[in-house]
């Protein structure tokens, strides 16, 4: 259980976090810049659910506690450590992932075959399914330079592929099952 009983500690005024380890680093940090991604990717999953129907409310809601796993996950590095530690760390798993898929695959089974690019946009929940999904791309990109330098897991990184592919196929979903998309034109505006 975490328990809070004071907001501010001044220990990280001199721009230093601490990892789920206890280690200090820099707040710069590729590990610390791909956690506070997916927690920036969390606080716009909680704007889309103010126009999200029941069931794709639930669904973010789900994401939303994924996105606290991921967090847990990012910012606890020495892996090989986990055995050992007093508590163990919270990490990804392939069960979130394939429960991702299996949302995916449900999604898009009723969506036609793209025949040009989406902008996003359209209904007010597509586009802002749009801009979660750049952030979880954001937060994969840092996760990946992260794991150039330390260890990362890489359920995780999987993870956030996947889950800026359920936002993509969510917000055609809220566009009216596709077809509200906005469509890319190229060269539209050239003449």
């Amino acid at each position: 259980m975490v328990v809070l009983n004071k907001i501010y500690t001044r220990t990280g005024d001199a721009g230093t976090t601490a990892l789920g380890n206890g280690d200090r680093v820099a707040k710069h940090n590729a590990r610390v810049e791909a956690y506070g991604t997916s927690d920036e990717l969390n606080c716009f999953v909680g704007v889309a659910r103010l126009d999200a129907s029941d069931e794709t409310d639930r669904a973010l809601s789900r994401i939303q506690n994924d996105l606290f796993d991921l967090g847990a996950d990012l910012c606890r590095p020495d892996m090989e450590k986990d055995a050992d530690a007093e508590y163990p760390p919270l990490r990804m798993t392939q069960a979130q992932i394939d429960r991702l898929e299996a949302e995916i695959d449900i999604m898009n089974a009723d969506l036609e075959p793209l025949r040009s690019f989406i902008l996003p946009g359209g209904k007010a929940l597509a586009a802002h399914l749009h801009v979660c999904r750049t952030v979880a791309r954001r937060a994969e990109r840092l996760a990946v330079l992260a794991s150039e330098a330390e260890q990362v897991n890489q359920i995780a990184i999987t993870y956030l592929n996947r889950l800026s592919d359920w936002f993509f196929v969510a917000a055609r979903m809220a566009n009216n099952g596709g077809n509200d998309d906005v469509l890319w034109v190229p060269g539209a505006n050239r003449a």
